[in-house]
């Protein structure tokens, strides 16, 4: 009796805690960070992120150009993991803003340009560097018409090269919009992840939390050429005259030697009635949903097609020859073993121990990880817990599930070990070869990439004490937890096969054509299910595009799963049936290919869409982002296919009765 009652008070107290949480989350919200509300008059300093572009990828500091300082200098905002190895560096600026109060300030005029502040300038302009201004964690906006079709963008330029010359002028002139939603406080409870940590509202906050809330953040820049010997006469905040835009090139600042830049911008503060849960909604409009639905009804019909050659497979070939064979009696069994063809004939070899069989496990225990990662990361960013509102936080949740996720790596790694050696013999080696072989190819590609960051001064490269941070997870979590996975692994039972092993090979029968050329076009169909969700993530990463679709890719990504692992299946069926044996690596890699063809993707994706990207050091470090991709792909599907034809395999021979 006394299982019963402990039973009951776990599940009151569980029912307690549902009951407790559900009523702290009346009004919850989830995706962004924590809001906050302004009284009139109230000071928000706008903030800046790095200096980027769709051309270049290499990130910069905004200050390393000659904008205004802030009177207090210059302060970092605190970064999380994520943020620092995307390359953000979060700065302040002198950008006031006066909650509610429409004004036209001065800031700062800079001193007389000097010739590398001159190339700097043209450089950045000409490779269409953008300043990526934040306000209440909202980044600026702005929009454009191209053929009559207005865009959306996020950010604005530095400057700009006018269509009939080939002078640079530099944008220091700013008209900001601030979308406002006046904030009752009543009966609302707000929870959230952002920069400013976690945060409720109490009862006894609401009547304080009365005020404005900022919805919208939007930015018209121009170029406006003023007199700097008025301006020197300004002191920073003073009032300046409200400015048109655009201008015309006379009127604009042009930027050449000994030339000095007077900075000024405008605020103007509109009410709106978006709130603020919503306020995300402008950057995250869902741009192409029937391309998206296109592509997973073209994935289910693959799906479809493959899962009835599978059916047949099943019901048809195997189950009709099992039946056929246990109806037999022991004479005729004897006579029908002597003519017996297709992969029944590979009984006795079909479980022999594999060529770098090592190798093998230390790869599945990779992709078990990597596949762990990002089934439980995409469910979550599904769900609204990985908001864009939290910079960084897709990235530092990515690598913390990695990290956590090591047990499961060496589980399966040393669970496969000792099924195929009998015994758990060497398992601290497989083990630690797991924790380091897709860690250590990433930190190889990474380092070679960071010295070509670190040789172009961009924010992008990694600081050395992020190294030694890295370094230091990598040993000091990952590493033992693979071990810890590894024991537990070596104290489980190994997988029994069905058959026995003959002590000499079978000779494989010559074929026409190489086996691996069917397992390399078996790529192509996993590759079909994923192709244009892939267009959508490397337009999100490349083109600075936000990526908010998760429940689409959680659509794909389980579309993916199904399609590795029936291909996987159905060759795997294919090579016993021509009596080859050797199908641990094929099962493997036919799943396992889609990456090859995704890394071919991603170089027809920089030849024809982006264009723009210029120079060597962005095309190489665009191919190593790539590569590692690419790598982590293979490792993944390759896991499924090869586990999904393991335990068919298994089933398989489980029902045959031949000594």
């Amino acid at each position: 009796m006394a299982l019963p009652l402990i039973s009951r008070r776990k599940l009151c107290t569980v029912f307690t805690y549902l009951v407790l949480v559900f009523q702290a989350c009346s009004g919850f919200y989830l995706p962004g960070s924590y809001m906050h509300t302004y009284s009139t008059g109230d000071d928000i300093f706008a903030k800046v992120n790095s200096l980027t572009s769709i051309e270049t990828e290499l990130p910069f500091s905004y200050y390393s150009l000659p904008y205004c300082k802030p009177v207090g200098g210059i302060k970092k905002s605190a970064e999380n993991l994520g943020e620092l190895l995307m390359g953000d560096q979060i700065d302040n600026t002198p950008y006031r803003f006066r909650m509610n109060v429409n004004e036209s300030l001065y800031l700062c005029t800079s001193p007389p340009l000097s010739e590398n502040d001159v190339k700097l300038l043209k450089q950045r302009t000409r490779d269409l560097y953008q300043v990526n201004m934040i306000l209440d964690n909202l980044p600026a906006m702005r929009f454009t018409n191209q053929n009559g079709v207005k865009i959306q963008w996020t950010g604005y330029p530095v400057g700009y090269t006018h269509q009939n010359s080939n002078d640079d002028y530099i944008i220091n002139h700013l008209k900001f919009r601030v979308l406002i939603h006046e904030y009752e406080g009543a009966g609302v409870e707000i929870i959230g992840t952002g920069e400013e940590g976690m945060g409720v509202i109490s009862e006894a906050d609401k009547k304080k939390a009365s005020g404005y809330e900022i919805v919208g953040f939007e930015v018209v820049p121009c170029s406006v050429k003023y007199d700097p010997e008025k301006m020197l006469k300004l002191h920073m905040y003073d009032n300046s005259p409200s400015v048109s835009c655009p201008q015309e090139p006379d009127n604009s600042q042009i930027i050449k030697d000994k030339e000095r830049v007077s900075f000024t911008y405008e605020v103007e503060f509109v009410k709106s009635d978006i709130r603020w849960p919503s306020r995300w909604d402008a950057y995250l409009k869902m741009e192409g949903a029937r391309v998206h639905w296109f592509s997973i009804l073209n994935s289910l019909m693959v799906i479809v097609f493959l899962a009835g050659i599978v059916f047949v497979i099943f019901l048809r070939t195997v189950r009709r020859d099992l039946t056929r064979y246990e109806e037999l009696d022991k004479e005729a069994q004897a006579q029908m073993n002597e003519e017996l063809s297709g992969w029944k004939l590979v009984v006795g070899d079909v479980f022999r121990e594999p060529s770098h069989s090592k190798l093998l496990c230390v790869m599945i225990g990779d992709g078990v990880q990597i596949t762990g990662m990002a089934v439980v990361t995409i469910v979550f960013a599904a769900l609204g817990f990985m908001s864009p509102a939290s910079r960084g936080m897709l990235l530092t949740g990515m690598i913390l599930l990695y990290l956590v996720l090591g047990i499961a790596a060496g589980y399966a790694g040393v669970r496969l070990w000792t099924t195929i050696k009998g015994t758990s013999e060497g398992w601290r080696s497989v083990s630690w070869s797991i924790a380091c072989f897709f860690p250590g190819i990433v930190f190889v590609i990474l380092t070679v990439l960071n010295f070509i960051l670190w040789g172009s001064k961009s924010t992008g490269a990694i600081p050395i004490s992020l190294y030694f941070i890295l370094i230091s997870l990598w040993f000091c979590i990952s590493v033992p937890l693979t071990l810890l996975g590894g024991h537990i692994g070596t104290r489980s039972e190994p997988i029994k096969y069905p058959v026995r092993t003959n002590q000499i090979p079978r000779e494989i029968p010559a074929r026409k054509y190489p086996s691996w050329l069917l397992v390399l076009g078996a790529g192509t169909l996993p590759f079909g299910t994923l192709f244009i969700e892939l267009f959508f993530i490397l337009s999100s990463i490349w083109l600075g595009r936000f990526y908010y679709v998760f429940g689409f890719l959680l659509i794909v990504l389980s579309l993916l799963v199904t399609v590795c692992a029936e291909v996987s299946v159905v060759l795997t069926y294919m090579h016993l049936c021509v009596e080859d044996w050797m199908w641990w690596w094929k099962a493997f890699f036919a799943s396992g290919s889609v990456a090859l063809y995704v890394f071919l993707y991603s170089i027809n994706y920089l030849v024809f869409d982006l264009q723009s990207l210029s120079g060597p050091v962005s095309a190489t470090l665009y191919l190593g982002y790539s590569l590692i991709m690419a790598i982590a792909i293979m490792l993944s599907t390759g896991t499924i296919g090869f586990l999904t034809s393991f335990f068919f395999v298994h089933y398989l021979f489980s029902s045959v009765k031949i000594d």
